[in-house]
């Protein structure tokens, strides 16, 4: 599995790439920075990547998960309950592709705040 490393605010997180279309789309547009918008538990932040939703997308995610939203389009961060959770457990805003999950406890990500600068690179594989 190929590994990136997501750094923001002092927080430094690896996280493994699965085998999908959207992860290997992810890959090459590595390194990506942006700034972090926060909603519920869940970092998000637009990146140049036009794809559609894979048959497996889905709202319902886990903590950790890496998710690509095509209506931001956007990278989205789990970790906790969003808004539109019905549960403890995290839902994206719409179905999402599911393409990695942090290998760190992404919840450290609890303390980052809205415009924090981003930077996903490519990790030591």
């Amino acid at each position: 599995m190929k590994q990136i490393v997501i750094s923001v605010e002092g927080i430094s997180l690896r996280a493994e790439l699965f085998d999908t279309p959207t992860a290997q789309e992810v890959e090459r547009l590595l390194p990506i920075e942006g700034s972090v918008a926060v909603w519920g538990q869940e970092i998000y932040f637009d990146i140049p990547l036009e794809t559609g939703l894979e048959a497996d997308a889905r709202q319902d995610v886990k903590v950790g998960d890496l998710g690509y939203w095509p209506d931001g389009p956007a990278l989205c961060i789990f970790f906790g309950p969003t808004p539109v959770s019905t549960t403890g457990e995290p839902r994206a805003y719409s179905p999402v592709n599911v393409f990695g999950r942090t290998l760190d406890d992404a919840r450290a990500l609890r303390k980052v705040h809205n415009g924090a600068p981003i930077l996903v690179s490519p990790g030591n594989d």
